[in-house]
């Protein structure tokens, strides 16, 4: 790694929020659980492009458009496009993500000529909690998206969320799981509660975090992306040195999916405090 460590920025844009018909116990965006939470269909195009623009302002290189729902249908599958087609002509340098849920291998070759780079799907938890936390589909399904993306040329980027009230070895089966599929990029989430969900608690400690984030950097290798993601200001919030140190290099920027994030200039602003250099192009593909 170079003197100064690089840290990779990374921004989510909820493209579709909070229409999901699944029990995902952990997420706000299902409307069996009623979260108070902002919901709408599609959003604008121009608009989606117009934040990607002030995404880059920011220094992201990562741009995530993100769909509520189990995964891909023709309609989900031509907007993310159309989206994707938008941006790339107006935006130089992004790296496109998309993160629409369960995916055919016809349907993400399709997103793939039309301009996404990478797709995100995480597995979540290990395949034994998984059923406690999610009972309308099946973690195969999860694994099974994963492979179809990794077969039909794009990056994969894939991680899991913590604190949910899994064991330690359900930790460790997870990111053995992640390690498995050689994603070029992961990123570690942890549990943010919300009132209205069946979730009531987080169960994760700093120094367990911390840990987690030191395994997954031994298990995935020197040359990936380990992000830090949902629930970075929670666990993290004036102690970002400790995540860096344990081995990751990259973080997202903004709001999250439904929960408000840090000022994109605020963690500038930490990122140079602590002596680290935001990286200016993506060299993992």
């Amino acid at each position: 790694m170079p003197e100064r460590k690089q840290i990779f920025l990374c921004a989510i844009n909820n493209i579709l929020s909070g229409t999901c018909l699944e029990d995902c116990k952990f997420c706000t965006q299902s409307v069996r659980y009623h979260a108070d939470i902002e919901r709408y269909s599609y959003k604008a195009i121009p608009r989606i492009v117009e934040e990607a623009k002030q995404a880059k302002a920011y220094g992201a290189l990562g741009y995530c458009l993100v769909t509520a729902g189990k995964g891909l249908d023709d309609k989900k599958v031509d907007f993310v496009a159309r989206a994707a087609e938008a941006i790339k002509a107006e935006v130089e340098g992004l790296n496109l993500i998309a993160c629409n849920g369960t995916a055919t291998k016809e349907q993400l070759s399709y997103l793939k000529a039309h301009g996404i780079d990478s797709y995100n799907h995480n597995l979540e938890t290990s395949e034994r909690y998984y059923a406690d936390i999610c009972q309308t589909h099946a973690w195969s399904e999860r694994y099974e998206t994963c492979e179809n993306v990794k077969s039909v040329g794009l990056a994969l980027c894939s991680g899991g969320i913590f604190g949910m009230g899994e064991s330690s070895e359900d930790r460790d089966a997870l990111l053995d799981a992640i390690a498995s599929l050689q994603p070029e990029s992961t990123p570690l989430n942890f549990y943010h509660p919300n009132p209205a969900l069946p979730i009531k608690t987080r169960n994760i400690t700093f120094d367990e975090a911390v840990e987690i984030i030191h395994k997954a950097r031994g298990l995935l290798g020197e040359d990936r992306l380990l992000m830090v993601a949902g629930g970075r200001e929670l666990l993290f919030g004036g102690k970002e040195e400790a995540m860096f140190r344990a081995g990751a290099n990259a973080i997202v920027i903004g709001n999250y999916l439904t929960t408000p994030g840090q000022a994109p200039s605020q963690d500038r602003k930490i990122l140079e405090s602590l002596g680290y250099e935001v990286a200016t192009h993506c060299d993992t593909q």
